[in-house]
């Protein structure tokens, strides 16, 4: 077994875990933080994105122990303090970037960290961004129009598929 610490959303999380435990096991299983999805545990899907010391990672990627004294955010740190919706969760509400929601906290997560690194990203980049993330619902139109709204840009730029 190994101890590990790290601070999920913002307040301090340990727990003993076998060395093997996936990060996203160790936020789901032992931290009930299940906004973090398992779609196939093979780094396909990108439903487990989570965000460590800043960066998108996929949490099926990682051992939890590799994040020891880390700063982790879940989708569930993602809500205003006050619970209402964040910028880029009331921008894929307002621009229905979701239908079954599978894949929802991972694109809001993934969209999140574009916005950080490129606060105004083209169509394109948006798309090339997402290539980690799938959706089987949307078909990504609406999900680039939320995250152009949330980065504050004119969604009627974006060309009908």
């Amino acid at each position: 077994m190994v101890s590990v610490s790290m601070n999920v959303n913002g307040k301090p999380a340990s727990g003993e875990v076998e060395g093997r435990t996936l990060l996203s096991a160790f936020l789901r299983e032992n931290l009930k933080l299940t906004g973090t999805h398992i779609g196939c545990d093979t780094s396909q899907c990108g439903a487990c994105v989570v965000h460590v010391d800043g960066k998108a990672v996929k949490a099926c990627t990682m051992l939890a122990a590799e994040a020891d004294g880390s700063e982790v955010k879940t989708i569930e740190g993602m809500a205003n303090a006050d619970g209402s919706l964040g910028v880029v969760q009331q921008a894929f509400q307002d621009h229905h970037g979701l239908q079954c929601g599978f894949c929802t906290p991972g694109m809001v997560m993934s969209a999140a960290a574009l916005l950080s690194e490129n606060p105004n990203p083209s169509e394109a980049e948006i798309r090339e961004y997402l290539e980690g993330n799938l959706c089987r619902c949307t078909g990504y139109h609406n999900i680039v129009k939320a995250i152009m709204a949330a980065a504050g840009q004119d969604v009627s730029k974006i060309a009908a598929e």
